[in-house]
């Protein structure tokens, strides 16, 4: 087997991993999506760029740390496997309960006075989110693996934050009009399910990997 047969896999699952929270509503989005709405689609994207880095750099630590520390300790590549299974169990069970409840989605309007100061709110607001940081670990775990070459860490914190710059200022060019809210509202109980069900068989996935 090559080397990318062998690992690509692992980063497809990672990015779409990413892909699939982008779509469910987290204190950047909502960020992002008050802030279209409320103020202007050129803080939302402002915004929205702050969010983007935010991740890069989320997801840069995690990359750097956890190959790091599994090049040298076994034990605690298998712990953080383990930890990363059980907490994307848990997001996907709070997906799929919220996919069963009939809450609106509220937004974060965010009043400032620059789009400087736009980005680093958005910077600020994903730099500050625990789930974000947690989410991040879970999400690499997938991907990297002991003995894992360069570029698989690279293709993470490049192929994310390019999906996380992408898919906020998507957010923010589609909520400056309102009907997309009533839109995303309906549609909202189905992405969380797809969310749930995805996170839910990556954590399973996780847990069972002995590689």
């Amino acid at each position: 087997m090559s080397e990318i047969q062998q690992f690509l896999p692992g980063v497809l699952l990672s990015l779409s991993a990413v892909m699939l929270a982008l779509m469910s509503p987290g204190p950047n989005i909502m960020a992002v999506i008050g802030t279209s709405m409320g103020v202007g689609r050129k803080q939302g994207i402002a915004l929205a760029l702050g969010v983007g880095f935010g991740t890069c750099l989320w997801v840069s630590l995690a990359v750097l740390g956890f190959t790091a520390v599994i090049s040298k300790y076994a034990i605690v590549m298998f712990t953080l496997k383990v930890l990363g299974g059980f907490y994307l169990l848990w997001l996907g069970y709070k997906a799929l309960r919220s996919a069963a409840s009939a809450k609106d989605v509220n937004t974060t309007v965010v009043s400032l006075q620059s789009d400087a100061a736009y980005f680093r709110r958005g910077l600020t607001v994903q730099m500050t989110n625990p789930k974000a940081a947690l989410a991040t670990l879970a999400i690499v775990s997938i991907g990297v693996h002991a003995g894992a070459p360069m570029w698989v860490g690279g293709s993470i914190v490049l192929g994310a934050t390019l999906l996380s710059v992408g898919g906020h200022i998507m957010y923010a060019l589609a909520f400056s009009t309102k009907p997309m809210v009533a839109l995303y509202t309906r549609a909202r109980r189905y992405v969380e399910a797809a969310l749930g069900a995805f996170f839910c068989a990556m954590g399973i996935k996780l847990l069972t990997d002995r590689s």
